[in-house]
């Protein structure tokens, strides 16, 4: 029987040291806890990822430095971490630790560049396959992260060369279906290897990342034996039959469950827990303590509210309403009602003084011209300007409440309402900000979020009586449409042949290429799809291709 420890911690990018110190305290739980070794994320000790600070030779020898600090604290329990390792280059790499001493180190050989990962940029692939490490007896192969999606890759050459066992290190980014596809793979390298794996996963947020641990352990027939919960530091102890081995000394009886299987989340749940923890993260991480949200009584910053209030607590969430002299009455008395609901602070400034002023500074350049979006704009710009001097003076960071309908076609004002540093939904279509909302009102079980914002009409309310669908198609017909051209990679021409009407194809799309722009100037925000605007879905901003045109 082999006890393992898969050490899910919450490492910060380029915080070495507070990083070491949470690796030495899981360590040293899991000797406590009688482990025969402690499995640590992907790059556990620089946090994941790294990108252009692997270029430092500092940050790399720092690396180096901790894990050897880790090694010569290391006792009987084996400790299996991720660092950065410059060795004939520079390596994502695995130290495997024990008795004060390193005894191994495996550098990753299957480097991903696609999707968010551009890991080529930064290391070099390792080289053969090494010997399986001896832990209390059992060979065991350790691997890092896409060595487990390659068929017949290393972790089928680990098997050959005798391994029983594999440890798996991640640092694995969540998005919709990732935890379901990750589990179809796995159990292929079952299959295929023979060996159980022991699946260590990073958890917590990183600017537009979000990690969600849900460690494993899979038997080699496939059986999830072992897993911890989702969304949340764990240390997961579990135990591996090991087939046709005498029989290791029994580890000491501990109070803590063996072999948990947390029962998992439903796709809204987890979906939720992803924006929840990405925000928590991205603002503490940061060195922030409070947040500050222009609430206009709309959902979209109805649900980003909703969300930072779940993510910080109310007493660190600030609410701003600012009311111009085209907002409804409605949307004033919406917005007090979700602050009070969530018991939150709230202002209301009024941004009709601003307004005024900016009219009359502008009105000699503008005489004779008809009033249109360049007088909307200025409405909106004037709140972010309001936010940020809020942000400024009580040290709040502000978070944007744009969709990712929204910023697909460009239905925003820059500088205005995509003044902020975070953005919350940037990455949820519209369609599903409602689904969101609707579901935190199910969990809370009453009208958190007021029902009559869910039910009315949605509206920037930049002139008398705006609504979305003036200038939109409505948002059961947009939604399809845009997921199809953004995240399916279809063109005009793909699309009209799937039925839509060649003018909304050409009129929508149209509106999608022209946004890039806006796109590279809004901050940072969570992915929870498996293309999001961003680090995803990278287009030229002059571009002039419109495929079937």
């Amino acid at each position: 029987m082999l006890r393992v420890a898969l050490c899910q911690i919450n490492s910060v990018v380029g915080d070495i040291n507070a990083n070491t110190n949470r690796i030495l305290a899981a360590l040293a739980a899991a000797e406590e806890a009688g482990c025969h070794a402690a499995v640590f994320p992907e790059l556990a000790i620089t946090g994941y990822p790294p990108e252009d600070l692997v270029l430092k030779r500092r940050f790399v020898q720092d690396s180096r430095k901790a894990m050897d600090n880790i090694a010569a604290q290391s006792s009987s329990c084996t400790a299996v971490v991720g660092f950065v390792d410059s060795a004939d280059g520079c390596h994502n790499a695995a130290g495997i630790a024990s008795g004060g001493q390193l005894l191994g180190i495996y550098h990753k050989r299957e480097l991903p560049n696609y999707g968010v990962f551009d890991e080529r940029r930064y290391f070099r692939p390792g080289l053969g396959a090494p010997d399986p490490h001896l832990i209390a007896g059992v060979a065991v192969g350790v691997s890092i992260c896409e060595d487990a999606w390659v068929s017949e890759g290393p972790m089928a050459q680990m098997a050959t060369a005798g391994a029983e066992v594999i440890f798996n290190l991640n640092a694995s980014p969540y998005h919709v279906g990732k935890l379901d596809q990750r589990l179809d793979v796995l159990r292929m390298r079952a299959a295929e290897t023979g060996c159980a794996i022991v699946y260590a996963n990073l958890v917590g947020g990183q600017d537009e990342l979000v990690f969600d641990g849900a460690s494993l352990v899979m038997a080699a027939d496939g059986r999830v034996i072992a897993q911890a919960a989702p969304f949340q530091e764990n240390l997961l102890v579990a135990e591996l039959e090991v087939a046709d081995r005498p029989e290791l000394p029994p580890p000491p009886s501990i109070s803590q469950e063996i072999n948990s299987v947390h029962p998992g989340l439903g796709e809204l749940d987890e979906q939720y827990e992803a924006l929840v923890l990405a925000t928590r993260d991205y603002v503490h991480k940061n060195g922030f303590t409070d947040v500050g949200v222009g609430v206009s009584g709309g959902i979209d910053s109805s649900l980003v509210a909703a969300i930072a209030t779940d993510a910080l607590g109310a007493d660190h969430v600030h609410g701003v309403l600012m009311p111009s002299r085209y907002s409804s009455d409605h949307s004033v008395a919406d917005a007090e009602a979700l602050c009070r609901n969530l018991d939150i602070d709230y202002r209301i400034i009024p941004v009709e003084p601003g307004h005024q002023a900016f009219l009359d500074m502008l009105a000699p350049s503008f005489h004779g011209l008809n009033s249109d979006l360049a007088e909307e704009n200025v409405q909106s710009r004037i709140r972010g300007t309001l936010l940020m001097a809020l942000s400024n003076k009580f040290g709040w960071l502000i978070l944007t409440t744009g969709n990712k309908s929204e910023s697909a076609v460009g239905y925003s004002t820059l500088y205005g309402d995509t003044a902020g540093a975070y953005a919350v939904i940037k990455d949820l279509w519209k369609l599903q900000v409602y689904a969101f909302a609707r579901y935190r009102n199910e969990r809370a079980g009453c009208d958190l979020i007021p029902e009559n914002v869910l039910s009315k009409p949605p509206s920037a309310e930049l002139r008398p009586d705006q609504r979305d669908d003036q200038s939109l198609p409505p948002y059961d017909v947009l939604d399809p449409l845009l997921e199809a051209y953004v995240e399916g990679d279809l063109t005009p021409a793909d699309l009209c042949g799937q039925g839509y009407a060649p003018e909304l194809v050409h009129r929508i799309t149209g509106l999608v290429d022209r946004a890039e722009y806006k796109r590279r100037q809004n901050p940072p925000g969570v992915r929870i799809t498996a293309k999001a605007f961003g680090r995803d879905r990278r287009l030229p901003i002059t571009n002039r291709y419109r495929g079937g045109d």
